[in-house]
């Protein structure tokens, strides 16, 4: 950033996020914290005087990517430019980015993203021989208040984070080991963050967390998740849709279930990541493995909220997995036919518990039950799809043109559900009434009413 330190402004800077929705909010953050130093946000890399990729570790296939682009990024790096690597997976393996990719200048950890000036202008220190290191061991994100709400603003939607990390011993999942155990952000800062969206005209309030059910626990509140929907409907009545993610199996309370059927707001929308079906499966996950109480769930939100919209996400060829239990898997998503599903691949994550068990499925296999479990939820999404033909429905509108709109239904979540095509072009932002005409496999068609 050498050039540009003769000007008003320390430096431009341009930040690429990959990964899931917290890694946005992180970076919204870190972009809040450079441009009230001084520093000015650019979109492209080559205007840029520094470079932060804020990247994600959680799988192979995330570190893949993270280095994929940090490679393209490397090959084109000015003389003059500075290539920052913050996030997940610079908390997890810094050596491995620093052997890998010879042109980096500093890592940043995700515990503290928020000294980002600091780190940066050490970077920036004439005469720096070596990378800049700042990946402290205490996760302490949540346990100071900054003054900008922990929000990232996309379109007409915000993600807000209410909590970070997590105190779940899941066998196949690094979080823990990344990001810490659960922290989550004190309620009244949660409320006043929701507060602030809702003045700059957000339609929806997405609310996330490595496990949304655990919210509050660490503050000393019971069902903290229910208590803090209960004030914010009553802190901002005129939002129109809060959507909460990532709830555990086993944690969806009664009265969680009593506030999503009784208030408006609250979108008839659960995200429960099941991960599997047989016990037995779940028991080397060392997740809850009591499939009666997961039945229970799922009947109690279906009865109590008959419209309720329910998206889970299951995992193959974990170790170990027989034939039987895999179709026991296939048998369970058959019964319950999930509104929304994803399925991955198992990855093997070192430091894991599941990284001392066998790794004894064959890629070829684990890719062929994926494959077979996404073709049976095909058929089971177009169904639920086709019961909506001739019902009115509210449409957040995302994008236009060709004569089309393209939004999102209260049972599609940004970026991994289906979408409304609509055959008018309206204002993006708008929450349009829809009469759905047709149904595809994952999408629904309509007409404004």
């Amino acid at each position: 950033m050498t050039e540009h330190s003769k000007t008003d402004s320390p430096g431009r800077f341009t930040i690429i996020s990959l990964g899931c929705a917290k890694n946005t909010v992180d970076a919204y953050g870190m972009a809040t914290l450079l441009e009230r130093s001084g520093y000015e946000q650019v979109d492209e890399p080559q205007e840029a005087d520094l470079v932060i990729v804020n990247t994600c570790g959680f799988i192979e296939a995330a570190r893949d990517e993270s280095l994929s682009v940090l490679r393209e990024l490397s090959s084109q790096k000015r003389v003059d430019q500075s290539l920052l690597v913050a996030g997940c997976w610079s908390q997890r393996d810094p050596d491995t980015i620093l052997e890998t990719v010879q042109e980096v200048d500093g890592l940043l950890g995700t515990r503290r993203w928020m000294d980002i000036v600091k780190v940066v202008q050490e970077v920036d220190q004439p005469g720096r021989q070596v990378p800049i290191v700042h990946l402290p061991d205490v996760p302490t994100v949540g346990q100071e208040r900054a003054d900008f709400p922990r929000a990232a603003i996309q379109g007409a939607s915000a993600y807000l984070k209410i909590a970070d990390g997590c105190s779940r011993a899941c066998s196949f999942c690094a979080i823990p080991l990344i990001k810490g155990p659960a922290v989550s952000q004190p309620m009244e800062s949660v409320l006043k963050d929701a507060e602030w969206l809702a003045l700059q005209g957000v339609k929806e309030i997405i609310l996330i967390a490595q496990d949304t059910t655990s919210y509050g626990k660490d503050l000393g509140i019971k069902d903290g998740l229910s208590e803090l929907l209960l004030q914010m409907v009553g802190r901002i009545p005129q939002l129109p849709w809060i959507r909460v993610m990532y709830a555990f199996p086993g944690a969806i309370s009664q009265r969680l279930i009593d506030v999503i059927a009784e208030h408006q707001q609250v979108l008839p929308y659960v995200d429960i990541p099941l991960q599997h079906a047989h016990p037995d499966v779940l028991r080397r996950m060392r997740r809850p493995s009591d499939m009666d109480m997961v039945r229970g769930t799922v009947s109690a939100l279906r009865e109590r909220i008959p419209e309720i919209a329910i998206r889970t996400t299951f995992i193959v060829g974990y170790p170990g997995e027989t034939d039987e239990e895999f179709a026991e898997l296939v048998s369970f998503v058959e019964e319950m036919a999930f509104d929304r599903m994803g399925v991955f691949i198992y990855s093997e994550e070192v430091g894991t518990g599941a990284a001392d068990m066998p790794d004894d499925i064959p890629t070829e296999e684990k890719e062929k039950r994926q494959a077979y479990l996404m073709e049976i939820q095909q058929g089971i999404s177009l169904a639920r799809n086709q019961t909506f033909v001739g019902n009115n429905m509210d449409v957040l509108i995302e994008g236009l043109g060709d004569g089309l709109s393209v939004g999102r239904s209260y049972r599609d979540g940004p970026e991994i559900d289906g979408l409304v095509l609509v055959n008018n072009e309206l204002q993006v932002g708008e929450m349009a009434l829809v009469r759905i005409t047709q149904a595809l496999e994952y999408d629904l068609i309509g007409e404004v009413v």
